[in-house]
């Protein structure tokens, strides 16, 4: 791996774990309710993206990799070293507030089905990772996009998490899920949800921005 590639994988890292261990932390500290959660998930997205996009693209989850994998904008060969970036970042979050709060309490953290079936499941997880995806695309990676950090993903994740949040936890990211999941009983329960909803989101988001909206798409 070479040196850039291998800074970048510590900055996807650093970014994961903080969005990890600051939203599931503010899920277990309950303070603020549904809107804190919300905000802190965004913050803790916005800041880390704006710190971090320069080194890595500030990706910071897995489908995000996979939507800008499926239309050409990264490489396989950063994809998967990404991937396992990620997830190590979440997971060294959930170690840390298991650390610091106990395993019964992580349940609460890790984002989890509502009343409402497997399949309805995944399709929130799908319509709201391609807002998100959408707003990667529009204001970070088309050359024409706005200059405002990673702002705009942030709140694009607060929005979702307020209206997703009592249905599936508004995950939207494979590592988030899978980071305060693998410590809490049972471990990881509906993996599906997670695994497919933000993955098919984030290619159909992917493919349709650079079908119909990318600066290429409008030349």
């Amino acid at each position: 791996m070479d040196k850039k590639l291998a800074g970048a994988c510590v900055a996807e890292l650093i970014g994961t774990f903080a969005l990890t261990f600051i939203g599931g932390g503010a899920i277990l500290n309950d303070k603020g309710g549904l809107l804190g959660v919300a905000v802190a998930h965004g913050l803790a997205l916005a800041t880390m993206i704006s710190a971090m996009g320069h080194i890595s693209g500030g990706h910071f989850n897995p489908s995000v990799t996979l939507g800008l994998l499926s239309i050409g904008k990264v490489r396989i060969g950063e994809a998967v070293p990404y991937w396992v970036s990620q997830c190590g970042g979440a997971v060294l979050a959930g170690a840390l507030l298991k650390s610091i709060f106990g395993t019964a309490n992580l349940v609460s953290a890790t984002p989890h089905l509502g009343a409402t079936s497997a399949g309805i499941g995944i399709l929130v997880e799908a319509v709201l990772t391609f807002f998100l995806l959408t707003a990667v695309l529009g204001t970070a990676v088309d050359r024409n996009a706005p200059k405002i950090g990673g702002f705009g993903i942030g709140l694009t994740v607060c929005m979702d998490i307020l209206m997703g949040g009592p249905v599936t936890g508004a995950a939207m990211n494979q590592a988030r899920w899978l980071g305060t999941g693998l410590f809490g009983s049972p471990c990881c329960p509906d993996a599906l949800v997670y695994l497919l909803g933000p993955a098919i989101g984030g290619v159909a988001a992917s493919l349709t921005y650079k079908a119909l909206f990318s600066a290429e798409a409008r030349a």
